[in-house]
């Protein structure tokens, strides 16, 4: 049975909105993040609530958010559990752009009025951190830091409607396909955007299920979670600079560079050599909007070299929600049209 009423705070990260429920009107029981995201996928009330948020009227196809829950342990802040609306995120960069500085300008956790300060998120992923930047009172970038990420498979063809393809697999919290617009004769804009998504479902579908989209130690994070073109813009001294455009779930669209993508590109790029060090990435979004992404180390994960990302950018908010259900509206939790 959902709540009449659930109220939310919303924000926009680089034009990717992100819709934060304080307090869920449901039960999300677990131990950790991890198993509280399980449960919410098995859970009729909890999906209930997300296709509410999520569907119109009341969102839109696009539409993304997050249930705030209690963390792991005391070593962090908060837990967040991902949506969106297709189901629920392992990762989510701009999300927890966004969730450092609600949390900051909320008062949840306390910050300099000049200066930084680290808010930690537990993910199901793992845990991240957003690292509010202050100047003068006010909250002006936030870092994410996020788990380790690595190139996870090279080389591998893609069977689509415009022919075989070749793409490569990296994990930045989420696994992502990665692959430049221009193998498909397009590019990172608009009036493409249409054949984009069309070939990212095909190639996250084809390659969702493949054995070397598995995770080494952890099944829950196995998958393809989205496809990520991407244009080369020129490598001017010191950055490379690219745009790309992500297209997760079931053909979704961020809007934003995409934060955890950011870091699988990290992982590609690093791997080619293209980061030495001091070097940043320069990631811009389809809309223009741009994060920069660099490494903060490398280390090994299950015996795979991976990089420890950190992707800036900041979020801005919308406003709030009060959201309404009549028991008697036949919409009731709502629709999606394409």
């Amino acid at each position: 049975m959902l709540a009449a009423t659930i109220r939310t705070t919303d924000y926009h990260t680089g034009g990717e909105p992100f819709r934060i429920v304080a307090e869920p009107p449901v039960p999300l029981p677990g131990r950790t993040v991890a198993e509280r995201r399980a449960g919410a996928i098995e859970d009729a009330d909890v999906q209930a609530l997300r296709a509410l948020l999520c569907s119109e009227p009341r969102g839109h196809a696009d539409m993304y958010g997050g249930f705030v829950v209690p963390p792991d342990d005391d070593g962090a802040h908060l837990g967040v559990l991902f949506w969106h609306k297709d189901g629920f995120s392992t990762a989510c960069g701009h999300g927890t752009i966004a969730l450092g500085v609600w949390a900051v300008d909320s008062g949840r956790v306390a910050a300099p009025d000049d200066g930084s300060v680290d808010v930690v998120v537990d993910v199901p992923s793992g845990r991240v951190t957003a690292r509010v930047h202050r100047e003068r009172g006010r909250t002006v970038a936030v870092d994410f830091v996020n788990v380790p990420s690595w190139v996870v498979a090279r080389d591998l063809s893609v069977h689509t409607s415009r022919g075989d393809l070749t793409a490569t697999l990296a994990f930045g919290g989420a696994i992502y396909a990665t692959l430049p617009a221009a193998s498909v004769g397009l590019t990172v804009t608009p009036e493409h955007l249409g054949d984009l998504i069309a070939l990212g479902r095909e190639i996250r579908w084809a390659l969702d299920d493949s054995p070397q989209a598995q995770h080494p130690s952890d099944p829950r994070l196995s998958g393809v979670y989205g496809t990520i073109w991407y244009d080369e813009l020129g490598d001017p001294a010191g950055e490379v600079h690219q745009r790309n455009v992500t297209v997760f779930a079931d053909g979704e669209v961020d809007r934003s560079p995409c934060g955890s993508g950011t870091c699988a590109r990290l992982a590609v790029l690093a791997a080619d050599g293209r980061l030495p060090d001091g070097t940043v990435l320069r990631h811009d979004s389809i809309l223009g909007s741009t994060f920069t992404g660099r490494l903060l180390g490398r280390q090994d994960v299950d015996g795979r070299s991976a990089v420890l990302p950190q992707v800036t950018g900041m979020a801005y908010r919308t406003g709030e929600h009060v959201f309404s259900v009549d028991p008697h509206d036949p919409l009731v939790p709502g629709f999606v049209l394409r």
